[in-house]
C-alpha cells in the first residue's frame, strides 16, 4: 500500500445484481464509485473476486456487497487475508457489531444499553415483556434471512443453538442514523412501520444523535461508514434494532444535494486518512 501516491488505487466491492428489497444496490453503488472516482482511481468487483483482487489495490472499499451469510467461509477468508497481508479495508473490520453477527445485540442488552430486550437462552425468558409475538433470528442472519414470528408458548421449544429471541415491538417508526467515522451525517425515517425502505428526511434532535452515539463510540471503528437503525415505541422511546458497520445501504438518492455532497467528501477524507493509517 503506498499512501504517498497522489491518487490511492481502490477496489470498489459491490454486488451490483443482488435484488434487495426496496433498495438498488447496483445504483448507489454506481453513482458512489463514480464521485470516488473525481479522487481516486477506482475499480469495481464482486464480493468473491476481493481476495484475489486486492493486492493491486491501496484500499478495498466494502460497500453493499449482500448478506455475507450466502458466502460466509470466503469472506472469513477476505478478512484473514487482507489482515495477514496488511491490506486496507473500508469500514475498517475491526467492528463489533454487524461485521461478526448478531451477537451483539444481546450483549448490549445485558450491559444495559436501551436496545430491544433480547435473549438466546430459554432460561433468560423471565427478561422479556410479555407481548402478543416475538421474534426470532439466528445470530448469523442478515435482510431477515431465518427470521420467525413465534408465539409466548413456543419460546421454551425453540432450539436456542445459535438463535437470538426479541418480543415483536409494536412501534411508531423506524429511524436510521447515518456515520463516517464517528461524526454523525443524515438521518432518514420510515413514517410506515410496514414499509421499512419508504424513507424520508428526518430531522433528528440532540438527544435523537446522542442515543445514536453511544452506539458508536461503543463500537471499535475509527475510521468507516456505520448505520445506526432504531425504533420509536409508543412511549417516545428509542430503541436500539440494528447497528451495521459491515455494507449499510446508504440511500443517497434520497438525499438533497448538500447532505450527499458533504457525506461524499467526509467519505473521501476518511478512505485517506484510514490508507495513512495503515
Amino acid at each position: 500500500m503506498s499512501a504517498a501516491r497522489q491518487r490511492l488505487r481502490i477496489l470498489y466491492v459491490s454486488d451490483l445484481a443482488y435484488e434487495a428489497k426496496g433498495r438498488r444496490y447496483c445504483d448507489e453503488d454506481i453513482y458512489l464509485s463514480t464521485q470516488l472516482g473525481d479522487d481516486f482511481d477506482v475499480a469495481i468487483c464482486p464480493p468473491l473476486a476481493a481476495q484475489q483482487l486486492m493486492d493491486a489495490f491501496d484500499v478495498v472499499v466494502l460497500r453493499n456487497s449482500g448478506p455475507v451469510i450466502h458466502y460466509l467461509p470466503e469472506y472469513e477468508a477476505f478478512r484473514e487475508a487482507a489482515r495477514n497481508r496488511g491490506i486496507c479495508v473500508f469500514t475498517e473490520p475491526t467492528g463489533r457489531a454487524d461485521q461478526t453477527g448478531k451477537q451483539y445485540l444481546l450483549d448490549l442488552f445485558r450491559a444495559g444499553y436501551p436496545v430491544i430486550p433480547t435473549i438466546d437462552d430459554a432460561a433468560d425468558l423471565a427478561q422479556l415483556p410479555h407481548t402478543a409475538e416475538y421474534i426470532a433470528k439466528p445470530k448469523l442472519g442478515a435482510d431477515s434471512i431465518g427470521l420467525t414470528v413465534v408465539q409466548r408458548d413456543q419460546l421454551p421449544t425453540l432450539h436456542y443453538d445459535n438463535l437470538l429471541v426479541q418480543p415483536r415491538i409494536d412501534f411508531q417508526y423506524e429511524v436510521s442514523f447515518y456515520y463516517v467515522d464517528r461524526t454523525p451525517q443524515y438521518a432518514l425515517n420510515a413514517p410506515d412501520p410496514t414499509k421499512r425502505w419508504e424513507l424520508q428526511h428526518y430531522q433528528a434532535s440532540d438527544d435523537d444523535w446522542t442515543f445514536a452515539q453511544q452506539f458508536i463510540d461503543w463500537n471499535t471503528i475509527e475510521h468507516g461508514i456505520q448505520r445506526v437503525d432504531a425504533c420509536r415505541t409508543g412511549d417516545g422511546e428509542l430503541l436500539l434494532v440494528e447497528l451495521e458497520d459491515l455494507n449499510p445501504y446508504l440511500s443517497l438518492d434520497l438525499l438533497d444535494e448538500h447532505a450527499r455532497t458533504s457525506f461524499i467528501t467526509a467519505m473521501k477524507e476518511s478512505i485517506r486518512a484510514s490508507a495513512v493509517r495503515q
